[in-house]
């Protein structure tokens, strides 16, 4: 029988047989990859069903049992050669005890023909056993087998006749006690094939029935009805012990064919996985070697749309195209935004991101974004509120990362935070030695299924496309991949219409536990060490006490060095026709 039906995709593995020639079992693909598109077809007929069918089919009545006739012969042929010694053994233990009550000549004449038709036995079972399952006809084996098994029966039968001219009861009872022990042997050996079980002990047990009735005594004959009555009793069991033999071989096609199946499947999603995998890779480094072709026409449009804007070259004679310029520049300058995130994005994921490391505070990284960011907060009266801890030590990262990090964490929160709301910064060393840059604003929140979803790329909280004001939803992934590559880890909390807080741990090993690194002459945040966002809460709109330098003393306050690398790197990004203007501010 066939555990599952259906069109076969792959595979088949023929695990069981009836009649003359193995039947395969048929293992259904229920899946297939194309090879030209890269999609997954999934079959229109699923297994999981049919072998839930066959399963019920299988283990209600006997009368639905497959006809397992090659492995029921295997399963016989391996009892008959593991017992091989058990039956000779047997066979000379009677011989032995007969001899105190029938003539010796009569006893090892019958052991002598027992052990004649077991080694005829052993040699069919053995002959089979060497034979391809491809090139055996089950029928032929199976009339070689029940023929050798005859003949060991009428050999068996033979003890009826040992001494059947001694009139000793103790012989008759013997007699009955060794037809007992044969049938309940044979029983346990030969069950797996009846028919081979009735030819191998009914001729035995109507030699000894025939014996007790020729006695012509009651006494007998109880004893004769009392051993066809044990004889039926162990054809009872031995069918029962037949039904559980073909069960397990049913239930072991069965569990062959959900196997194979399992190992089909797992090919096809690993296919399916690798090929995802590759895709995105592609994806990845593509985007990756992208970068010149991409920015290269937006600097070109930001250049020159901003030289329109400011008419550099001249008056426009209408005053309408400056406001085009304009637009043109604002929406170049959003386009090479999101691809700059992108490309950041895919850099990370395909590991080529390197990170140039050097000591940097903490502090003075909050204190360059939030120049940039500064506009925006006022833009929306929101209170923003610092918390840094004095005398935090450096950490050895990478500053432009880092800015970034910062950057996408406090942008953020001043997007997702209504007008006149709270936004928390802080900077804390850990017990462990470890330090974290967190960010902490009282804006929608975030649910805690869409989690999972915001740190994914383009991934936004449903309530946060309702009240921000729109972005890409690269922020978080990138700052994510980042601190990854730094050894650290991203913490996102959130709470429903309460607030987000989003953390960035770097580990102890990028802490620097020397002095602190020189910074600038800018002087930090000025924020007792003991700021928390509870007490930014209860004082609404008041800032942290902070002088902030003149633009042109922070740059005058820079090394020369560095304010050269700066300058050489606003150089690489601007825009080509202003790259001059910074060169010749430098």
């Amino acid at each position: 029988m066939s555990i599952a039906s259906g069109e076969p995709q792959l595979q088949r593995r023929p695990i069981m047989s009836s009649g003359r020639a193995p039947q395969p079992v048929r293992v259904i693909n229920q899946g297939t990859l194309a090879p030209s598109s890269g999609k997954i077809e999934r079959s229109k007929h699923p297994l999981i069903p049919e072998v839930r069918d066959a399963r019920t089919r299988l283990s209600q009545t006997a009368s639905v049992q497959p006809k397992f006739e090659f492995e029921l012969l295997q399963l016989l042929v391996r009892n008959e050669l593991q017992a091989l010694p058990t039956v000779p053994l047997l066979a000379v233990i009677f011989a032995l005890a007969s001899m105190f009550w029938a003539p010796m000549a009569h006893a090892a004449l019958w052991l002598c023909s027992v052990i004649i038709a077991k080694l005829y036995v052993v040699h069919v079972c053995r002959s089979f056993e060497n034979q391809q399952r491809s090139k055996t006809s089950i029928e032929l084996w199976r009339r070689h087998l029940i023929g050798a098994e005859f003949l060991s029966g009428l050999s068996w039968a033979g003890l009826a006749l040992v001494g059947v001219s001694v009139a000793d009861a103790s012989g008759q009872v013997f007699i009955l006690v060794s037809l007992v022990v044969y049938i309940a042997m044979r029983m346990t050996f030969a069950s797996s094939v009846l028919t081979i079980f009735y030819v191998g002990t009914v001729p035995m047990t109507i030699a000894v029935v025939e014996r007790l009735i020729l006695q012509n005594h009651p006494f007998y004959y109880a004893m004769a009805s009392m051993a066809a009555g044990l004889h039926v009793y162990f054809i009872i069991m031995a069918q029962r012990l037949n039904t559980t033999a073909l069960s397990m071989l049913a239930f072991r096609a069965e569990k062959d064919a959900l196997i194979a199946e399992l190992e089909e499947e797992k090919s096809i999603s690993d296919n399916a996985r690798a090929q995802a995998e590759a895709a995105n890779i592609a994806k990845s480094r593509f985007l990756a070697t992208m970068s010149h072709e991409l920015r290269t026409p937006l600097n070109a449009i930001l250049g020159f749309s901003e030289v329109m804007h400011t008419e550099l070259m001249g008056p426009l004679n209408n005053p309408n195209y400056k406001d085009y310029a304009g637009s043109i520049h604002d929406s170049g300058t959003h386009l090479l935004n999101l691809i700059n995130e992108i490309l950041d994005l895919s850099r990370i994921e395909a590991g080529k991101y390197e990170l140039v490391e050097e000591p940097v505070q903490l502090a003075d990284i909050i204190d360059d974004c939030w120049r940039l960011l500064k506009l925006r907060a006022d833009g929306k009266s929101q209170t923003v509120t610092f918390a840094i801890q004095a005398l935090a030590p450096a950490v050895r990262a990478d500053a432009r990362a880092t800015r970034q990090i910062c950057l996408n964490l406090v942008s953020n929160a001043l997007k997702f935070t209504p007008r006149g709301g709270q936004v928390v910064i802080s900077v804390i060393s850990e017990p462990d030695g470890s330090q974290v840059l967190a960010v902490k604003d009282n804006g929608p929140g975030i649910p805690p299924s869409e989690i999972h979803k915001v740190l994914q790329p383009f991934g936004q909280g449903s309530l946060a496309q309702q009240t921000a004001e729109g972005g890409t939803g690269l922020g978080l992934p990138i700052v994510k991949g980042l601190i990854e590559l730094h050894g650290g880890t991203f913490e996102l909390s959130s709470e429903l219409r309460k607030g987000t807080t989003a953390a960035v741990r770097f580990p102890i090993s990028r802490v620097i536990h020397a002095a602190p690194v020189a910074s600038s002459n800018r002087q930090q945040p000025t924020v007792a060490a003991k700021v928390t966002a509870a007490t930014a809460f209860d004082r609404p709109k008041a800032m942290a006490t902070r002088t902030r330098p003149a633009p042109s003393e922070a740059l005058a306050a820079i090394e020369p060095r560095e304010r050269r690398q700066a300058r050489a790197l606003v150089a690489a990004d601007a825009p080509p026709l202003l790259r001059r203007r910074v060169t010749d501010a430098a």
